[in-house]
């Protein structure tokens, strides 16, 4: 693949939005990173070009550098190409774009953003891949392209030609090796003979061929590692006086052809010593094990033992980090989906010499890095995933975390626990063993592991350098800012394990119908564990005395499974999400436990429908909890799950709407709190049904839905802890051209102080969706759902469709046009407000570039979309 100017202008001219986000995948080795760096050098004279390398950075503070890029000896600002160098962000580069976005439009309150052809940023997202091809079809946009080590026809021939050129000006141009490697094409064989010739009489006994090999292997693992000329001076015991720059590389030879010194900039400036390209460091590693059965774990265990790396010294820094990087970083897997489970060296390490020589290594780095929680984590991820010894996991884990108390410190805790209880409990094991010890110790350890991961999420909603904590963390398996979703996910899986621990004790045994009665009747309190009918012998008394000593913890995992359903359900229905792999995969876990959830308890027992028969009297009430029960085994007994039918068939939301009218015509409430919620939930299925199938005689009129939200409001107040009645309120009551209500901003307010409070543990930072927007029309006509404006894009492709959506372009299209209304409003102050003749409604921007900063008063106009935490105005457009 060829990538050069014209590709860097064709999307600054594609992009409307200020700043373009373009990925670039390549293979490690390949030159995918130089090739950019080529780019940037020939387009210097048009860009304002700038890498970022230190990914750890906060992203606002980027932003602003950027931001000051653009501007720098200039009152009109320069467009600016940002290469971000294999970018460890890659689960959401978004943030980045997002952050300059408003940095920029802050720095420039003057400027309109839609019109000023330089103030652009086109963000060069270069990444390394095993599997680049893979990763492009994956993202599926033209915003990325991908780069393998192999060259076209047209592009052999410009090696021969150059080749040509170069023997005619040099003795010996094919120790040009990074060219050579190139013009061969990355033939493997070639590389390989070049490594076998060079490492001729290796004898690691020398200094220099130490020095060499450890060369070889930080550059096999490490992008862009080198060692400092002068550490390498010191441990190879040359005096610094009076030496020259290339004293090192004649004390190198034969291996100096190989290497190179480079001048970094980091840590001001110093000059560094590294193997002149990835496959030839890799290939020498390789030839010292065939050849002179020289193991990269000796090479490794031979770094960490030399104190002169590990003495105080800035210049070390960067190769100590180096050392870490190599122990612990992982790689995306080939497939793209998700990282290994290891670094590249410990599974090499792993697979050549086992569990003893990966712990040596480990145990001596982690006294090596006193001060990194990565290195004793990494190990306890290593002992109980490859080995399953879970107390010596344990060890290390809690080593970690008093060294660093964050989320990814507790989580390794809790994840050793969880494997602890799945290894403790395979289906074959329980059948054949009944050892009630055995259900104590697995119950301390869920225990354990729900009090953990409870503290990782604490830890996640409190900790406003999340970022910067998990820079150096083994924190891969979950984007960052996203613990205390993944946390919850954790919390559901041990509360199912338990679940699956007690359906297989002899009374409550899941195959037998009433056994399985009687364990549902017993988690939801409905009967102690003492009525439970079982035979009398040892082990089942025993069982009974466990089961009370824990009873408190048991009793109160079927409410935990509960809240964390409708917290998640929160989550994936409200927050925009930044990743979807991610999420995808949550989701798919959290919809396989629900399923266990409705067939554990959302079952009506034939004992329910004999009982009917037999007293008529309590018809009524039957029918009402069977009512109930089929909302929640529909995901309809929550606000959040009558929402989500927006995306599913009429009929699912007739039925629902149909079990709320019923509830709603008894009035048989447990309390007041019962009462609101199921109104609301009545309101709302009404109004999705309505979107869904608008001519149907059975859904309530907007007067009526006015009528019966105003009643509810009335009950509340403004304080009520969920946002759910004030959301309605924002549906039903917006004002129109012929009806305004007074009180919408009240509502707004009310919105925003509930949501914060409910929901501020998940939002973190993030955007909220609106799932239904203004119309032209009156009443219930002028929702529109999102799903309807989506029926017009049906032949996109859904990451092109997401990519309008994420950058407001969905808004030029003729087809929202014609189906939204535009509402008037000024900017103030930097705030937003939607004006109805007199009447100011707070709103916020969908995109935090969508206004300009400043003081003074300016008239805008935009679309508005409904969220969970207020209305948010899109496409703001000014007047002037």
């Amino acid at each position: 693949m060829k990538m050069g100017k014209k590709m860097i202008r064709s999307h600054m001219r594609d992009f409307r939005n200020m700043c373009a986000l373009l990925n670039l995948f390549h293979q490690p080795g390949c030159g995918g990173t130089t090739l950019a760096m080529h780019v940037m050098w020939d387009l210097r004279q048009e860009f304002r070009c700038a890498v970022l390398k230190d990914n750890t950075l906060p992203k606002m503070e980027v932003a602003i550098q950027v931001g000051r890029l653009m501007k720098l000896e200039s009152e009109k600002p320069s467009p600016v190409l940002l290469l971000v160098d294999d970018s460890k962000e890659t689960e959401n580069p978004h943030d980045l774009v997002n952050c300059i976005h408003k940095a920029a439009v802050e720095d420039n309150p003057n400027l309109n953003v839609d019109d000023a052809s330089n103030c652009k940023v086109i963000i060069l997202n270069c990444v390394r891949s095993h599997s680049p091809k893979d990763q492009y079809r994956k993202l599926n946009t033209t915003q990325s392209q991908y780069i393998e080590a192999s060259l076209t026809r047209e592009e052999q021939e410009e090696f021969e030609k150059k080749l040509k050129e170069l023997k005619e000006t040099h003795e010996k141009p094919e120790n040009f090796y990074s060219f050579m490697i190139m013009k061969s094409n990355f033939d493997e064989e070639y590389i390989k003979k070049i490594a076998r010739n060079t490492l001729e009489n290796f004898d690691f006994s020398s200094k220099k061929a130490k020095l060499f090999a450890f060369l070889a292997l930080l550059n096999t693992h490490v992008a862009e590692s080198e060692i400092s000329l002068s550490l390498c001076e010191d441990f190879l015991g040359m005096k610094m006086i009076h030496w020259q720059e290339d004293s090192v590389l004649d004390r190198m030879k034969p291996y100096s052809n190989f290497l190179i010194i480079d001048t970094v900039e980091e840590l001001g400036g110093y000059k560094g010593i590294r193997i002149l390209h990835q496959s030839i460091a890799s290939a020498c590693l390789e030839e010292l094990e065939e050849r002179y059965n020289l193991k990269v774990s000796d090479i490794t265990m031979e770094i960490l033992h030399c104190d002169l790396f590990f003495r105080v010294g800035v210049v070390k820094d960067r190769f100590m980090l180096s050392i870490q990087r190599m122990l612990i970083e992982r790689q995306r897997r080939k497939d793209g989906d998700g990282r290994e489970l290891f670094s590249p060296l410990i599974v090499e390490i792993h697979n050549q010499q086992g569990r003893q020589t990966v712990q040596e290594i480990f145990v001596k780095a982690s006294s090596r890095f006193v001060t990194s929680a990565s290195i004793p984590q990494a190990l306890a991820r290593y002992l109980y995933i490859n080995e399953g010894d879970f107390p010596e996991a344990l060890k290390w884990a809690e080593q970690a975390k008093n060294i660093k108390e964050n989320p990814y410190t507790y989580d390794t805790i809790g994840q050793i626990h969880k494997s602890n209880l799945k290894f403790n409990n395979p289906k074959e094991k329980q059948e054949t063993s009944r050892n009630p010890e055995d259900l104590k110790t697995n119950i301390k350890i869920a225990d354990n592991a729900i009090a953990v991961f409870r503290k990782a999420q604490e830890l996640a909603k409190t900790e406003d350098e999340l970022e910067k904590e998990a820079a150096d963390d083994e924190s891969d398996d979950y984007p960052r800012k996203s613990y205390n979703v993944y946390g919850y996910v954790n919390v559901l899986e041990i509360v199912f394990l338990v679940f699956e621990i007690l359906s297989r004790l002899p009374f409550f045994e899941e195959s037998d119908p009433m056994k399985k009665k009687y364990l549902q009747s017993f988690l939801q309190k409905a009967i102690p564990i003492t009525s439970v009918y079982k035979e009398d012998n040892e082990i089942n008394n025993r069982y009974v005395e466990i089961l009370r000593e824990h009873e408190h913890f048991l009793l109160s995992l079927k409410t935990e499974a509960k809240e964390t359903f409708e917290i998640l359900d929160c989550y994936f229905t409200y927050i925009k999400a930044n990743n979807s792999e991610f999420d995808s995969k949550n989701r798919w876990t959290v919809c396989g436990l629900f399923k266990k959830y409705v067939n554990l308890f959302c079952t009506a027992p034939e004992e329910i429908k004999k009982e009917r028969q037999n007293n008529p009297n309590l018809n009524l009430k039957i029918d009402i909890e069977e009512q109930r029960l089929f909302l929640e085994k529909n995901q309809a007994d929550t606000f959040t799950g009558i929402l989500q039918h927006l995306d599913k068939p009429a009929e699912d939301i007739e039925k629902i709407t149909e079990c709320y009218a019923f509830l709603q015509q008894q009035q048989q409430f447990i309390n007041k709190k019962q009462k609101t919620k199921e109104t609301v939930n009545y309101i709302l299925s009404n109004i999705v049904f309505y979107l869904l199938k608008p001519k149907c005689k059975h859904v309530k009129s907007h007067s009526d839905l006015s009528a019966l939200l105003l009643k509810t409001l009335q009950d509340v107040g403004l304080s009520y802890p969920f946002p759910d009645p004030y959301y309605l309120a924002l549906l039903l009551f917006w004002p129109s051209p012929t009806q305004k209500n007074t009180e919408i901003g009240e509502y707004v307010r009310a919105i925003r102080n509930s949501s914060h409070k409910r929901l501020t543990s998940l939002f973190r930072n993030r955007s909220t969706v609106a799932h239904l927007y203004l119309g032209k029309a009156e009443g219930l006509k002028r929702l529109v759902s999102k799903q309807q404006l989506d029926e017009n894009f049906k032949k996109m492709q859904r990451n092109t469709l997401a990519q309008l959506w994420r950058n407001g372009d969905i808004f030029k299209d003729k087809a929202i046009i014609n189906r939204l209304h535009r509402v008037s409003g000024t900017v103030e102050q930097g705030e937003v407000f939607a004006n109805y003749g007199t009447i100011k409604i707070p709103v916020r921007p969908a995109l935090i570039a969508g206004i300009r900063s400043g003081f003074s008063t300016e008239k805008v106009s935009f679309y508005l979309g409904f969220a969970i935490n207020g209305p948010l105005a899109y496409d703001i457009q000014y007047e002037n």
